[in-house]
């Protein structure tokens, strides 16, 4: 383990990349798709036109330009009313994706997927983030019939939900609505809260289609789902077939892996080292129970024989053991008096965005030696597994968003060399972990090209 010191400028803010051009089951199952991809890059879309069983047109909810309806006030004008002042977060932005049945299908087509303007920051400080869900609703009716108040209202529904981020003013504009009969059982949805970038429900996370394709094309793990790759480019994965097809992960969806890492971070490292601990004990127990079909992709991929594939899960499950008791070994160390008036202490912090460098001779025990420990320790990870095997740690992957890690904590870009120098240049990316036999050359790259505060070579 040693320090590099970073001496690297800003990076660029990066592109915010459309949802994969995808086949649904109904309209619903399209917007939710489109809408919870959205929120893991930085925007949110809104219906801008909709014929219910024929097409629907999402867009983003900064595009269109305000048009101040007001008329003006005449200066010279002895009864010169007050203009008002007015703001809006329009900025035409010109993202458009369609939907349209077809044979009884929905089919999602991005007929413009760019944005002319920055991702936001923190998905909480966007007004969709303080709607009301279908339940809510129901219970500010019943309450308001029963006489209580906004405030009391409010203070009511925070104690089942601690996290809701609506104020008074939001309960006085859905006590309107009900008084004026708008509010229907049909606009709940329209009212729902977008998914939080940081939070995760794994029954939402659209399950990859990549196994069911001839032969099977790996996905990346971006902001908590699981998408294609928008790249052309994939290598074959050899026993002595193709197994499956890896694909070379585009700059910009690397840059949105980061991205979405990055905006993860502040909300996980101050969820507790408990909690962080509870989704370990959960990931072990889903591992435990697949551990049959992880030996059976490693063999398919690597060779391996099905005894050594056990092996290599076995000792990679050893570490998710050991992260299920990182929380005594984040105690700091405090000495009081080491000189006149003079107290000594420690804290351990998370660093921020990790990534890890796997090779291809253990699919699934490196994967395992690297993300649980830094996860669970309150950093969020970016894992790019060997191009030769990477079944395995797509699986895992898979599993640690069924225990509950939360959207962008842990996310998966597959490649080449561009990838790992990438990996090396961002500014962003706080440590790596590498493991492989060329570590001398490695180190040479991190010392030329990089911010990176930490190395972690086996």
């Amino acid at each position: 383990m040693m320090d590099i010191q970073s001496c690297s400028e800003l990076s660029e803010p990066p592109q915010m990349l459309p949802p994969s051009p995808g086949t649904f089951v109904d309209r619903e199952e399209l917007i939710q798709h489109v809408g919870d991809f959205a929120v893991s890059q930085g925007y949110v879309v809104t219906i801008k036109q909709s014929k219910r069983d024929r097409v629907v047109v999402l867009g983003c909810d900064r595009g269109g330009v305000y048009r101040n309806r007001r008329k003006s006030a005449d200066e010279s004008s002895a009864e010169c009313t007050r203009r008002r002042k007015t703001g809006t977060r329009l900025t035409n932005c010109p993202f458009e994706a369609v939907g349209k049945k077809d044979d009884g299908l929905w089919v999602l087509t991005i007929k413009n997927g760019t944005h002319n303007h920055e991702p936001i920051k923190d998905i909480s400080e966007h007004p969709s983030a303080r709607r009301f869900t279908e339940r809510e609703i129901l219970l500010i009716k019943e309450m308001t019939e029963a006489g209580l108040k906004p405030r009391q209202i409010l203070k009511r529904l925070r104690q089942s939900n601690p996290d809701l981020l609506s104020t008074p003013k939001h309960v006085y504009n859905v006590k309107a609505k009900l008084r004026q009969g708008n509010m229907t059982v049909r606009n709940f949805k329209s009212l729902g809260p977008q998914k939080s970038a940081v939070r995760n429900n794994y029954l939402a996370v659209t399950k990859p289609s990549w196994r069911q394709r001839d032969p099977p094309r790996v996905p990346n793990l971006i902001g908590g789902r699981f998408v294609d790759s928008q790249s052309f480019t994939s290598i074959d994965v050899l026993n002595p077939q193709v197994v499956s097809q890896v694909p070379v992960t585009t700059i910009e969806e690397f840059k949105a892996a980061v991205f979405a890492a990055k905006r993860a971070f502040p909300l996980w490292q101050n969820t507790p080292i408990v909690t962080r601990q509870r989704i370990m004990f959960k990931f072990q127990e889903l591992i435990r129970r697949d551990i049959d079909k992880l030996a059976r992709i490693i063999t398919a991929e690597h060779g391996k024989t099905l005894k050594d594939a056990y092996g290599d899960v076995l000792r990679g499950l050893e570490e998710v053991e050991h992260a299920c008791g990182l929380a005594t070994l984040q105690i700091g160390e405090f000495v009081s008096n080491v000189s006149n008036g003079t107290d000594s202490y420690s804290i351990r912090e998370p660093l921020g965005v990790c990534a890890g460098i796997c090779p291809f001779d253990f699919p699934a025990m490196i994967p395992l030696w690297m993300f649980p420990i830094s996860v669970t320790c309150g950093n969020t990870f970016i894992l790019k597994p060997s191009e030769k095997d990477p079944g395995a740690a797509v699986m895992l992957a898979e599993l640690a968003v069924e225990a509950g890690l939360p959207n962008g904590v842990l996310n998966i870009v597959h490649g080449t060399n561009d990838i790992v120098n990438a990996i090396c240049d961002d500014d962003d990316i706080k440590a790596v972990s590498f493991v492989g036999p060329n570590a001398v050359s490695f180190l040479q790259v991190l010392n030329n090209d990089t911010s990176c505060s930490l190395l972690l070579i086996c």
